[in-house]
């Protein structure tokens, strides 16, 4: 890849087209008009980067990171997802489907982002927008990426030249009102707002990268840190940032904000997070480096730092006759530009109009059979968000969705309002949030004492939520739009790391790591080995790494869920109800109601307790199912009293079928390795003799992965009366068809040879049993010797080379000569001739046998051939065998920079020197 990057500048000189028109997006109801983009592009461009990438698979995943990182540098967050899975297909297109070079460019303007993707095969042919283009099935390969463009994009075309094609799409920035002023009036001091008696502000400066660089003496007593403690560390490492992927602003992107205002936490010096309120302002230097510098205060008292927003008016209806929107003088200006705010807005206008003590918002699921809490002020929110309830009557259920209530006294109609239950809240009015007729969601307003509500209070609420609903709804839409954007590209990138393994436990460690903490705060994944095996918890993961063990020992305490196949989340209550039941005992046992000394539960009681608040909110299991088989189930988890939002389970749906099918490939894949690594073995001999007075040494290397069987060969094994056999083969070829010819070969040689035949007679036999495989059969080339020690100190070899490298003989004197004459090799005639030499080793002499794969050793157009073994042969005078068979490996290995791409065998044999006392 190659990559350049233009700050500034002029826009590049337009690419020569040709008379085909380039293609515009054009609006929902257009079937049958072809658009021209004949606007002129009068935006400057600000910046650009380009890179270029070679036509390999891995290229698409490096043009998602560089197109990725460049919008981020830019300040572009809004755009990414979509600007990464549109490049994404449009590279796929250029460097897998037409095998050529995709060149990227980015162009950065002041309205927003131009991404342009030239391949170089001009006459490949697209879908044209006149006439609707269906997609076909998700997992086709083809005509996606100008789909998705015409899906996405503001604007879109293919321009072409005699050797290019280049496909361009532009992504607008979203307006956002960013660093509004606003002042308040003069208020008596009995309606100013609380604080502590001294009120501290922390000062902390962030650079480019998230790293603090400064931290001020209200920031070390706020938090507990000295500011030598935290300087140079990332932001990320203190902060609790309340985000959902997709759906919000991250901390990452609030840090590049020109001005941002809102609320998470801090972790302080004792681990607790402590909530701040916080204002953010992106600064810069004399030398032009820009930094944020963040006002932090306590939550509490946020009036410190918080922009003053416009008093709701006493009545939502009313006015002195000037016009006005009864959306802003509902909500305030200016309003929220997320969803969150302007629900957390609406709660808390609604509790100040009625004059409440809680308030709360619902939002309707897409069938409407489920109002799902978003919003509440007054109410534990943070253990609720997200918690769904029925919406038609029946026990437990939000009988009151679809039309405004009022209930005088909770106590007299138990669950009524489910959210309610337990908080102590006795009157409420709750009304529907309706958009064409169709409920969308429910408002509501709680106080503590009975009666405090009636129809009048109703009809105002109603009123409010009438002027907001279709804002709220507007709002959700567009969250939901952002979320399937951004779990698009999570899927993406989760597919593309799933499959770049076919390792396991690696895979496992990916599914976890890439749940949390973007999908849940824990997760388990259980594995079945096969139908009849139980399931078995091979992975947990949290993203406190210290309460890992904890839900590891707690998980393996209870039994695992049902392997049921049925698609969907379902929710398991089990690790929520087994923790509780733990801390309640270890609380007991504390006070010195459980019995037994109090002293040896203490230490015990904070490892429990946090276990207990890691798994106590909602638990899901996702079932792993490949080639129609529950291979495993995904455990998902919240903290105490937390719930998933539905959109997240779908998209955890989504993840857990790719998982799966990432997972059986990984066991199919380990099976088929473990098998051949197996076969392998079972052709290799289980260990060499010991010859009274001769050295022998064998080196052995298969060549590929650990899942190719050798088609090489060795053996040396014992005949008869001081007798030894000695062979050294290679099979043509490689894989189970030649593995099947060297097990024929390396066990008929034992055989023969111990029937007391001759060298030649076992090769002729050998050569018979090979022809009658028939077409399964492989030509073989054979060294065969027999060996005996003589008494003199000397070994006698006789020797057949059927079509093998000749062997080598190696003297005192430093000279090498071949030791045999070449015959014919093995499995291609039927009658053979073969004839058997004798070679007589004399005391320091060494035979060498070897495999082509040691002589055929190339580099580039030079190859090691039998004159090079031969001269590295000569300097191994005085050797042991093991040293000669070793250095020849090196020298092997030395020669070419390539992995071997040939099996060898080397088998050295040395008759040691005779030292007479």
């Amino acid at each position: 890849m190659t990559t350049g990057l233009i700050p500034g500048g002029q826009p590049p000189e337009p690419r020569p087209t040709s008379t085909r028109p380039p293609h515009q997006r054009s609006g929902p109801g257009d079937r049958t008009a072809q658009h021209v983009d004949d606007r002129p592009r009068s935006s400057v461009i600000t910046a650009r980067a380009a890179a270029s990438f070679e036509p390999v698979g891995r290229s698409v995943a490096t043009a998602r990171s560089f197109v990725r990182d460049t919008l981020q540098g830019w300040g572009f967050a809004d755009i990414v997802d979509d600007a990464v899975v549109l490049t994404s297909e449009l590279v796929t297109n250029a460097v897998v489907h037409a095998g050529t070079h995709a060149d990227v460019l980015c162009l950065r303007t002041e309205d927003g982002v131009r991404i342009e993707v030239s391949d170089r095969y001009p006459e490949r042919e697209i879908p044209l927008q006149g006439a609707a283009v269906t997609m076909g099935s998700p997992d086709r390969e083809g005509g996606r990426g100008l789909q998705l463009c015409a899906a996405l994009a503001g604007r879109w075309g293919v321009e072409y030249t005699p050797t290019h094609k280049n496909v361009w799409f532009q992504l607008d920035l979203p307006e956002r009102p960013v660093g509004t002023r606003a002042a308040g009036p003069a208020l008596p001091a009995e309606l100013l707002p609380l604080a502590d008696g001294r009120v501290r502000v922390a000062v902390v400066q962030i650079d480019r990268t998230g790293t603090i660089t400064a931290w001020n003496e209200d920031a070390e007593d706020l938090f507990g840190y000295a500011a030598d403690q935290v300087t140079g560390k990332p932001l990320t490492d203190l902060a609790a940032w309340p985000h959902t992927p997709g759906t919000g602003t991250g901390i990452a992107e609030a840090l590049r904000l020109s001005r941002w205002e809102g609320s998470y936490g801090i972790r302080d010096a004792n681990g607790r997070v402590t909530p701040v309120y916080a204002s953010h302002l992106r600064v810069r230097d004399a030398g032009g480096e820009p930094s944020t510098v963040c006002l932090l205060v306590r939550d509490h008292e946020r009036a410190v730092l918080q922009t003053p927003l416009r008093a709701p008016a006493t009545d939502v209806g009313g006015g002195d006759g000037q016009s006005s929107d009864p959306f802003e003088t509902f909500i305030g200006s200016p309003a929220p530009d997320d969803l969150d705010g302007l629900l957390q807005r609406t709660v808390e206008r609604a509790r100040d109009m009625l004059d409440g003590d809680s308030a709360f918002l619902l939002l309707a699921t897409d069938d409407e059979t489920e109002l799902e809490v978003r919003a509440s002020t007054g109410l534990p929110s943070a253990r609720q968000r997200f918690a769904r309830v029925p919406v038609e009557a029946g026990p437990g259920r939000y009988g009151s969705a679809r039309m405004p209530a009022v209930h005088e006294d909770l106590t007299a109609v138990p669950g009524a309002v489910p959210l309610l239950n337990g908080t102590g809240m006795r009157s409420v009015v709750t009304v529907p949030l309706k958009v064409e007729g169709r409920l969308t969601g429910s408002l509501g307003v709680a106080a503590e004492a009975p009666g405090r509500y009636s129809n009048e209070e109703a009809l105002r609420l109603q009123f409010a939520a009438d002027r907001i609903a279709l804002a709220v709804e507007s709002a959700r839409l567009g969250e939901l739009e952002r979320l399937r954007r951004g779990s698009l590209s999570f899927l993406v990138e989760a597919s593309d790391l799933l499959a770049g393994t076919l390792d396991r436990d690696q895979t496992l460690a990916l599914m976890a790591q890439m749940t949390v903490p973007t999908l849940a705060t824990w997760c388990a994944v259980y594995t079945i080995a096969d139908q009849a095996s139980e399931p078995y918890l091979s992975y947990v993961l949290h993203e406190d790494e210290e309460l890992i063990d904890g839900i590891k020992s707690l998980l393996s305490k209870i039994p695992p869920p049902d392997p049921v196949p049925t698609p969907g989340a379902r929710v398991w209550n089990a690790p929520g109800e087994t923790a509780h039941q733990a801390a309640l005992r270890s609380s007991m046992r504390s006070l010195g109601l459980g019995g037994g000394p109090t002293h040896q539960v203490a230490s015990a009681m904070g490892p429990t307790l946090a276990v207990a608040s890691a798994v106590g909110g909602e638990t899901v299991v996702l079932p792993l199912v490949a080639r129609n088989r529950v291979i495993g189930m995904l455990t998902l988890g919240k903290p105490t009293d937390e719930h998933f939002r539905q959109e997240i389970l779908e998209l955890a749906e989504d993840l857990s079928r790719r998982a799966a099918l990432a997972l059986d490939n990984a066991r199919l894949y380990s099976e088929r390795t473990a098998i051949s690594q197996s076969l392998q073995r079972s052709l290799l001999p289980p260990e060499l003799p010991d010859i009274d007075g001769v050295e022998v040494e064998v080196i052995y290397r298969a060549a590929g992965e650990g899942n190719e069987v050798g088609g090489d060969f060795y053996d040396l094994f014992p005949i008869s009366d001081g007798a030894y056999g000695f062979a050294i083969g290679d099979v043509c070829g490689t894989g189970p068809n030649a593995a099947a010819v060297t097990g024929l070969a390396r066990h008929a040689l034992r055989l023969l040879a111990r029937e007391g035949l001759s060298g030649p007679a076992v090769l002729e036999r050998l050569n018979s049993a090979i022809l009658d495989e028939g077409a399964r059969s492989r030509f073989l080339t054979l060294l065969y010797g027999e060996m005996r020690p003589q008494e003199d100190g000397s070994a006698e070899l006789k020797v057949v080379c059927a079509g093998h490298p000749l062997p080598l003989r190696l003297r005192q004197n430093g000279t090498v000569e071949a030791a045999a004459e070449p015959q014919p090799l093995l499995g291609v005639m039927e009658d053979l001739e073969l004839y058997e030499q004798t070679v007589t080793l004399d005391p320091g002499d060494v035979l060498l046998c070897v495999t082509d794969g040691v002589t055929e050793r190339r580099e580039g157009s030079r190859m090691l051939g039998d004159d090079g073994l031969a001269d590295v042969l000569t300097t191994c005078t005085g050797l042991t065998a093991g040293a000669v068979a070793a250095r020849i490996m090196r020298a092997v290995e030395r020669f070419a920079s390539d992995a071997p791409s040939d099996d060898m065998a080397i088998l050295a044999m040395r008759v040691p020197e005779v030292h007479k006392d």
